[in-house]
């Protein structure tokens, strides 16, 4: 699955033109390097997005196969490692 359409699926972002604009904008990295928002998620990948003041690291734990999930799920798809 694309990065985007996984940080939009997770709801880690609200949409999909924001996870487009901040993979633009080099403030997500995925395994500690930059990446587009055409990168391929795997299972085990590390997903830190920097906010103006924070940052946050996810693990990929599944990859969802719905467009979007239910927000109470968000636990069983990425992990806040901090």
């Amino acid at each position: 699955m694309r990065l985007d359409k996984f940080l939009n699926a997770t709801n880690l972002t609200k949409r999909r033109t924001i996870a487009q604009d901040m993979c633009a904008n080099g403030v997500v990295l995925v395994n500690g390097v930059p990446a587009k928002s055409a990168k391929e998620i795997k299972v085990g990948d590390i997903i830190t997005l920097q906010f103006l003041e924070t940052t946050h690291r996810y693990k990929v734990l599944q990859i969802p196969t719905l467009k979007t999930i239910p927000k109470n799920m968000k636990s069983e798809y990425v992990c806040l490692l901090d």
